[in-house]
């Protein structure tokens, strides 16, 4: 359950979030603050999707089996 959530982040944070800052000023790096917003929801879905893959525990029972293998 927590995992969904995570994962919903990023739909929650570009979607519902742009509307909230739909302005020109103030720049960041030198883009407009909604451009900016939405380039830091798509690095974040990168991270969070990271970890949404590390703390899964089908992957984890994948790695350990994998690893068992190995040895």
């Amino acid at each position: 359950m927590v995992l969904r959530l995570l994962a919903a982040l990023p739909f929650i944070g570009i979607l519902l979030g742009v509307p909230f800052v739909n302005r020109v000023e103030p720049l960041i790096l030198g883009m407009p603050l909604v451009l900016a917003w939405i380039v830091f929801w798509v690095v974040m879905s990168a991270v969070i999707m990271g970890l949404v893959y590390l703390l899964d525990p089908i992957n984890r029972a994948s790695a350990q089996s994998a690893e068992e293998a190995r040895s």
